[in-house]
């Protein structure tokens, strides 16, 4: 299909219990701004997307006040219990918009680090890929197998194989659907868009992003994130 449009969904409908904070985490600020609304910001003001859906918790009562609330590009619709309902919900919220081709980028909202050459890099390498695939960082840790029991190693894991799922990831619209509602008809955990897919018979494509595109789960993540955007805002500020 000539000229694939390109969407973007953002999963938030979660409650970050792991933060032990007084709000989801999505609405931890850094810098005086929502997590949301800097991940947010980040994905829409250097990517070239055709609209962006944000599933929410129904009894989200912090959206109002996000400064994407106020942005014509931004839709929202309510999520689900797991990340996989509200990735499949968002996009049947895009279903009268997106055509069957069209890619769909879709993003942790807990991940704001997102540099702005991997995003570039991402939907360049994959404009033409029949699956679409993921940004990913190679493993750089020794990897232990543990007994759950003992707390005792059984093993060491060979990581030259081994990479970090990073967001965002890029498949095909219809394709992601199909492999979303499949997973859920056959009840098989789904822990991104990429495992979806490959249930489904297909191979994503690996594009190396950088490390530091960190997920904020625990909160001394906050003020690593800080500083990754520091630093991002010094390098892309100097391009």
């Amino acid at each position: 299909m000539n000229n694939p449009r390109f969407w973007l969904v953002i999963p938030a409908a979660g409650i970050g219990q792991r933060m032990r904070a007084d709000c989801p985490k999505q609405y931890l600020r850094i810098q005086g701004r929502y997590l949301l609304d800097i991940t947010l910001s980040r994905l829409l003001d250097y990517g070239r997307f055709d609209g962006c859906m944000v599933a929410l918790n129904p009894q989200d009562e912090y959206w109002p006040s996000t400064e994407a609330s106020r942005d014509s590009r931004v839709s929202t619709c309510i999520g689900g219990r797991e990340r996989a309902d509200s990735v499949l919900a968002a996009l049947l919220a895009l279903g009268e918009k997106a055509r069957r081709e069209d890619w769909v980028l879709v993003h942790d909202v807990a991940r704001p680090c997102l540099g702005r050459e991997d995003l570039w890099r991402l939907m360049h390498a994959l404009a033409d890929h029949p699956t679409g695939g993921l940004l990913a960082a190679p493993v750089a840790d020794t990897l232990k197998v543990v007994d759950r029991t003992t707390g005792s190693v059984v093993g060491t894991q060979d990581r030259s194989r081994l990479w970090r799922a990073l967001t965002p990831q890029m498949f095909r619209y219809q394709a992601l659907v199909a492999a979303l509602q499949q997973a859920e008809a056959s009840q098989q955990p789904v822990t991104d868009e990429a495992s979806a897919i490959e249930m489904a018979g297909a191979t994503p494509q690996v594009v190396e992003g950088r490390p530091d595109n960190i997920k904020i789960t625990v909160p001394a993540d906050l003020a690593m994130a800080e500083f990754v955007l520091g630093q991002l805002a010094r390098t892309e500020g100097s391009d």
